[in-house]
């Protein structure tokens, strides 16, 4: 946070692990009484329907009004730590 220069309300926020446990702890509750997991794809619809549960639970985030400031920064920070092709890649590209 503090590289990307978040401060404040919405630093607090994104520190706590409180709103990722608590989303959590739903899924863990919708999906206890599963018994016999048949797939994958079966574990991931168990889990976004624990995920839609949470989500009624959900408040506003503290410092809500500086999340256009953090995307902001994300972005800035991935576009500067991308490495450039080497000469080798590009030619790849151009042919692919």
């Amino acid at each position: 946070m503090t590289r990307l220069g978040i401060r404040g309300a919405l630093k607090r926020t994104l520190e706590s692990t409180n709103p990722c446990e608590s989303m959590i702890e739903c899924v863990r509750r919708t999906s206890r009484n599963v018994k016999h997991w048949q797939s994958g794809d079966m574990a991931l619809r168990w889990t976004a329907a624990g995920m839609l549960e949470a989500e009624q639970q959900f408040r506003r985030v503290i410092g809500y009004r500086d999340l256009a400031k953090l995307a902001v920064a994300v972005e800035r920070d991935l576009t500067a730590n991308v490495p450039s092709p080497t000469a080798e890649e590009a030619a790849t590209l151009v042919t692919a």
